[in-house]
């Protein structure tokens, strides 16, 4: 069984490849299972508490299925911004913006959707449908803080994924020739709640606890220029 829920941007999205350094100002064009996750995960201790969404999450939370269905049209907004770095060496005594942080231009890009993004979470047997749509609906950023997102209408599970649905899980199959080939990180298989607490102490590995699969999107770029790229989902029949 799926549990489907659709959701519209509410302000630009920005999430980095997992692959990606600090400094590093590219972004996906949608949120990856990972963020998904660790959003409903987000939610879940706010909620019920740290106990229950612990278990919650060993039981069938890290190892739900995600399937995407993008939005339809995106442009990639590409810009440079202002930013503030720790300093490496201390400033000069007198000189302009001394203190802790140094001023410094770094590049970002900034998507923005034009239609609503299909999430679609694939549930198990141990799975509680009730609360996992309790949570879809204070969901309200996927990616990087500040994605807002707004969910557009109650959960509903269905027995098989509608059209467009992709799932992520690695295998892309045949891959059209319009497809836009990119990696979503994943929850690593067996990786336990005590992995991805920020507070325990442990490190999660990529590769191992943060996985990356794979993913065909159905995207064509249609134009570009030095400050945006624009691109269209095309359906399996164009």
């Amino acid at each position: 069984m799926w549990l489907i829920a659709d959701y519209a941007a509410s302000a630009l999205f920005s999430l980095k490849p997992a692959t990606a350094t600090a400094s590093g100002g590219k972004t996906l064009l949608v949120p990856t299972p990972f963020a998904i996750k660790m959003a409903l995960l987000d939610i879940a201790i706010r909620l019920e508490g740290r106990e229950r969404a612990a278990a919650a999450w060993d039981e069938w939370i890290g190892a739900a299925r995600v399937a995407l269905r993008p939005p339809e049209r995106i442009v990639v907004n590409n810009t440079f911004i202002k930013v503030l770095r720790p300093r490496r060496n201390p400033a000069q005594p007198g000189s302009q913006h001394a203190g802790f942080f140094q001023q410094t231009i770094a590049y970002r890009e900034y998507a923005q959707w034009d239609d609503v993004l299909g999430l679609a979470l694939g549930l198990g047997e141990s799975a509680d449908v009730e609360r996992l749509s309790r949570w879809l609906f204070n969901v309200n950023y996927l990616g990087k803080r500040g994605s807002f997102v707004q969910l557009q209408g109650p959960p509903q599970p269905v027995e098989t994924l509608p059209d467009g649905y992709i799932v992520v899980d690695g295998d892309l199959g045949t891959v059209s020739l319009n497809a836009l080939l990119t990696q979503l990180d994943d929850v690593g298989e067996g990786t336990t709640f005590a992995q991805v607490d920020i507070y325990s102490g442990r490190r999660i590995q990529l590769g191992k606890q943060r996985v990356l699969r794979h993913v065909a999107l159905p995207y064509r770029l249609m134009a570009s220029s030095r400050g945006y790229s624009y691109y269209e989902r095309q359906e399996e029949d164009s």
